[in-house]
């Protein structure tokens, strides 16, 4: 009798030692679940940021508005117009809408246009054109209402001036303009004395924002 008690007793002691051995499986097991899912949810989170920043980084790369679109010109007494904000710098791979036309400055192509001396007969990008500003060009663009002669002889003023660059832009307000980083103006004609003075001031002057930087090697029509 005394010996079935005594297996009686041994046999529950073994199956409650089981079920403790059991309920702390079974916590172990909550716990790594618990970690797992915390891992797991961190993941999501870590990849969901890079996922967002990657598409930010594509659409920079696509495309761009210029941050500079709160700006203004401001027009000095010399008839010279100047930008009130800061023009942003950034390079970007797509088109940039630009708050000014032409542009004076704003995020642009990593490639320039040439610009030392080059007259293009046709229409640049804007992006690339820009670049040229960054390192300090003067821009000359012409509409079709600009006469055959004045064309002609702002091309070869142009020509003969490091540092410069022409081209047509069709849509613009008047028919010659002079842009230089963050400063334009409209000058009636090429015999307007304030084409030799927008040169003097601007052609590497001191809103040049990179002086000094190449205006060669860069992207020719």
């Amino acid at each position: 009798m005394g010996s079935k008690n005594t297996g009686s007793a041994s046999r529950k002691a073994r199956i409650e030692e089981m079920r403790r051995a059991e309920k702390s499986r079974e916590r172990r097991n909550r716990i790594l679940t618990i970690t797992a899912s915390v891992v797991i949810v961190g993941g999501l989170v870590a990849g969901g940021a890079v996922l967002i920043r990657s598409q930010s980084d594509d659409s920079d790369s696509a495309s761009s508005d210029s941050k500079s679109s709160s700006g203004k010109f401001v027009a000095g007494k010399d008839g010279v117009k100047t930008w009130s904000t800061k023009l942003t710098q950034k390079h970007v791979n797509g088109d940039v809408k630009y708050p000014m036309n032409p542009p004076v400055g704003g995020d642009h192509n990593q490639v320039w246009m040439n610009c030392n001396g080059d007259v293009y007969t046709k229409a640049i990008k804007n992006v690339n054109a820009v670049h040229s500003l960054e390192h300090g060009a003067v821009w000359v663009t012409y509409n079709s209402k600009a006469s055959d002669a004045d064309v002609k002889a702002l091309a070869a003023k142009v020509k003969k001036t490091p540092y410069s660059l022409m081209s047509p832009v069709e849509d613009q307000k008047d028919p010659i303009m002079l842009s230089a980083w963050g400063k334009q103006r409209t000058v009636t004609s090429a015999s307007d004395p304030n084409v030799d003075k927008f040169f003097s001031e601007f052609v590497q002057g001191k809103q040049t924002p990179e002086p000094g930087a190449a205006c060669t090697n860069g992207l020719s029509q």
